[in-house]
């Protein structure tokens, strides 16, 4: 029962006090375990003027076992993948680097600030990632039409 009462006291935390950007519900009130996550593109980033929906799921086993995250909403991004898991690939969030003591508002922030500062080298998508290295303009270009495609919450997201 402890990993519960952990839970519940962040997931207040981060209602009433969330990051910059990023606000956070239950994606079903009798489920502690999923999360729904919208965070705004960084100003400044290709994601700029978006907002993203991202699943937060988080194990039985938590705080010992890390929480996964996944983007809903597609987004074009060299460390999340191009399919419908749009699985994000996080450093802290790997089984032998997560921390017990890591907080789940720390995830969110880390998060984001890899929406604005990508790491090609930890790069789940290898093509997105060589553009973003080699054509950052025309990688800036496609992020921020997938943003506008996607993410600028018109209510028409293309599936």
């Amino acid at each position: 029962m402890g990993s519960q009462k952990r839970i519940a006291k962040e997931l207040s935390e981060l209602v009433e006090s969330p990051p910059p950007g990023v606000s956070v519900e239950l994606a079903d009130e009798s489920d502690l375990y999923n999360w729904k996550v919208h965070m705004k593109g960084p100003e400044g980033s290709p994601y700029q003027g978006g907002t993203f929906l991202i699943n937060l799921t988080l194990p039985s086993a938590y705080p010992f076992k890390p929480p996964t995250i996944s983007f809903a909403t597609k987004i074009y991004h060299p460390n999340v993948t191009n399919d419908d898991k749009g699985s994000m690939c996080l450093g802290m969030l790997k089984s032998d680097e997560w921390k017990p003591s890591s907080r789940i508002a720390a995830v969110l922030e880390f998060a984001r600030q890899l929406l604005a500062e990508p790491m090609p080298d930890d790069a789940v998508e290898g093509r997105i990632a060589e553009q973003y290295k080699n054509d950052r303009k025309r990688y800036e270009e496609v992020a921020r039409d997938w943003t506008r495609r996607y993410a600028s919450g018109n209510g028409k997201e293309a599936k």
